[in-house]
């Protein structure tokens, strides 16, 4: 099929998550259809070439067609696509929980608990300290805390931990019971005695636009939670395997939640795989007799699926045989400097950057923000396509966030085409 048949099949049967598709479906409209990948670099039907400039939603690590991750992939193939992990259990599931809990200290985060996207990894957590609070004689802590413009998906559990109207106020109805505040400060004002646990996306909050929480921020919740006696989640979906810097974000501020909540890059960016990391402590409170109902009655059909942990697996690997970590450091500080130029634009109302994530919010000249119905954001990503670099905005916040492969030319190459299209979009 040439890109013509395949939009007009896609404009005939598709429903695009986030796209108010009135605006796909009008033949003005230019959606992408990306056949192929090899490293930081995505290509389209027709051939022409883009830096994936927000690794395909904030998931891919290593690069498209990584041969260290494509092999494990093949190679489980070989051997079974999936199993149930309800009565059975697999090779790669077994190693990739050893794996993860070796990240932390020992006795510190040690069961895994897997599912399949961002959204189940906190739904997981959620139900996990509703039960937990139950089975330890505390039944009335059953409320959430969690900060306002948070995002932590899209189910009902995790949307009402959401501090964005536009994607929670709709379903507010049927959302667990969940306060927003905030900031640290605002904790001092919170009756904690029905609080089951609070959850934060450490040191940067992804769909609020890339902002950043003050430093030592996550160490002061982590003392106030054990004041009170709340349990803490950490939602890494984003921020988890690199993207700050270190492993995990909360490792910048030595902080240990009770949940911790990895998807998007586990698996390098390669499949649906989702786990939630919590303490020996909390297992142990769910052991028990049959009779005493004390299992935690949850799952997913693919939990645990041999080919996801396989491809996490290799992911893990390419760490260690690459040092990403370590050749990563002169990256993020490269990047730092690119983003410097892009200040002196009147256009650039400011520049938040988190390691290797970038959030570039655009103003008009006078200094006034755009109206959000104009989506300026958006227009100045699909100037950028035009310059080879292919993202996607928060609003008016332009989301820089490519593979950690990255090479330094082609950091150049994506601020090089924010600033042009920002230039030609905004006057």
């Amino acid at each position: 099929m040439n890109t013509a048949d395949l939009l007009a099949a896609d404009r005939a049967h598709l429903w695009h998550p986030f796209t108010q598709m009135k605006a796909w479906c009008e033949p003005a409209s230019e959606p992408l259809v990306l056949v192929e990948g090899e490293g930081a670099i995505l290509r389209d039907s027709e051939g022409r070439e883009y830096l994936d400039g927000n690794s395909s939603i904030w998931t891919n690590i290593h690069g498209h067609r990584h041969p260290k991750i494509t092999a494990a992939i093949k190679g489980q193939l070989d051997r079974v696509a999936h199993v149930s992990f309800l009565g059975s259990s697999n090779a790669p599931a077994i190693e990739l929980a050893e794996k993860l809990t070796a990240l932390f200290p020992p006795r510190t985060l040690s069961r895994v608990f897997y599912s399949d996207d961002g959204s189940t990894a906190i739904e997981v957590a959620l139900k996990m300290s509703l039960q937990y609070w139950q089975l330890i004689g505390q039944p009335k802590r059953t409320r959430f805390l969690a900060f306002d413009n948070a995002y932590h998906g899209d189910t009902a559990g995790a949307s009402s931990l959401g501090g964005v109207g536009t994607f929670t106020s709709r379903f507010s109805a049927v959302h667990f019971p969940a306060q927003h505040v905030a900031d640290i400060a605002a904790l001092e004002q919170i009756e904690t005695g029905e609080i089951a646990a609070i959850i934060i996306e450490p040191l940067v909050q992804g769909a609020a636009g890339i902002r950043l929480w003050p430093p030592g921020m996550l160490k002061e919740l982590r003392a106030w939670c054990d004041t009170h006696g709340v349990l803490l989640i950490c939602d890494e979906v984003l921020t988890g395997f690199g993207r700050t810097g270190r492993m995990f974000a909360c490792q910048h501020e030595d902080v240990l939640p009770d949940f911790l909540c990895l998807a998007k890059g586990l698996t390098g960016g390669y499949l649906p795989l989702a786990a939630t990391l919590t303490t020996e402590c909390i297992y142990e409170a769910f052991l028990g007799e049959y009779h005493e109902l004390k299992t935690f009655f949850y799952g997913h059909s693919y939990c645990g699926n041999p080919p996801g942990c396989a491809a996490a697996l290799a992911s893990l690997s390419v760490f260690e045989e690459e040092k990403t970590l370590e050749t990563l450091q002169p990256k993020i500080a490269l990047l730092r400097d690119l983003l410097a130029g892009l200040k002196e634009s009147p256009h650039v109302a400011d520049i938040r950057q988190c390691g290797f994530i970038a959030g570039i919010e655009i103003q008009r000249s006078s200094g006034e923000p755009y109206p959000w119905q104009e989506q300026a954001g958006q227009r100045v990503c699909l100037a950028a396509r035009k310059h080879g670099l292919l993202t996607r905005p928060i609003l008016d916040t332009l989301v820089l966030m490519p593979p950690l492969c990255t090479t330094e030319a082609q950091l150049r190459t994506a601020v090089d085409a924010l600033q042009r299209a920002v230039t030609e979009t905004c006057g």
